[in-house]
């Protein structure tokens, strides 16, 4: 058995096309979403990573609100200008992109940006109420993961799930949403990580396995049942002298072991990464229809 193959593109691209529309729609109410990008220092990884952001904005019809900032941008000056995009109407979401320059407090950063514009899912308030169950914008991955699964006809309700990894980032809100009541969760959900006895132990008794560790091969075909779904979230750099680059780009799955007894299985890359910034664009609209009471 080969598994079938979880297209996180195709997923993405028809999100992004759902969302066009729906831009479309507000704009001829005179409503344009905006999402302000704040980007610190020259770190090659996070200026890919925006730039691509505002290449999303544009094809779908967002307003953007580009600001690159030197590396030595002071705590205060970074506070300012979240205050002015906190109070500027034109602005639904703000994302400052992580990580940031060590002498910034990266807390009282997340914290200062409006619980109502902050698309990226972990303002303490949103955080709180996703885990209440009350209306939240949701983390940018673990949502894209849930629509990957539920577009694919994963089964989730009473399915139990496995999540390898416990950061705030993925792990944690996850597994509060698979667990909460409603669409696209009820399931019964276990979370390991690296003080837990015997991963495979665990991994092996599950529906749906998530590997959100960040370290390649940490789930290996010997630790899945047959039929089981996997789940990459992993993005790994390992060196590779035929790539151009000197690497290529690994999950924390042993791909090509596990897509032999997998049911279903997202690949690294082309998983759940265009997934991640679909959710942003998609939590963006959210908010722009929220702030008119759409």
């Amino acid at each position: 058995m080969s598994a079938k193959i979880i297209d996180g593109k195709e997923i993405a691209r028809q999100i992004r096309a759902e969302l066009t529309e729906e831009v479309k729609a507000l704009k001829a109410r005179g409503i344009v979403p905006g999402l302000g990008v704040i980007l610190v220092g020259e770190d090659p990884a996070s200026k890919s990573y925006v730039t691509a952001k505002e290449q999303a904005c544009h094809d779908i019809g967002l307003f953007s609100d580009d600001n690159r900032l030197p590396a030595t941008t002071g705590q205060a000056e970074l506070l300012a200008l979240i205050a002015e995009m906190n109070a500027d109407p034109r602005i639904n979401g703000i994302l400052v992109q992580l990580p940031l320059p060590k002498h910034l407090k990266e807390s009282e950063v997340l914290t200062a940006i409006s619980p109502d514009k902050d698309v990226d899912g972990f303002h303490p308030t949103n955080v709180g109420r996703m885990v209440v169950g009350e209306k939240a914008f949701l983390p940018c991955t673990p949502h894209g993961v849930l629509q990957m699964m539920a577009r694919s006809g994963v089964k989730i309700e009473g399915a139990h799930a496995v999540i390898v990894g416990r950061s705030n980032i993925v792990g944690k809100p996850l597994a509060n949403l698979l667990m909460a009541k409603g669409a696209m969760a009820n399931a019964t959900v276990t979370v390991c990580h690296t003080k837990t006895k015997d991963i495979g132990y665990h991994t092996r008794q599950a529906d749906i396995v998530i590997a959100a560790a960040g370290r390649p091969n940490t789930v290996t075909a010997d630790m899945i049942r047959e039929g089981a779904v996997v789940i990459d979230v992993g993005v790994n750099r390992v060196e590779d002298s035929s790539k151009k680059a000197g690497f290529r780009l690994v999950g924390d799955v042993d791909y090509e072991a596990c897509r032999e007894k997998a049911s279903m299985i997202t690949p690294v890359p082309g998983g759940v990464g265009p997934m991640t910034i679909t959710m942003l664009l998609y939590n963006t609209v959210e908010s722009a229809k929220r702030a008119n009471g759409l």
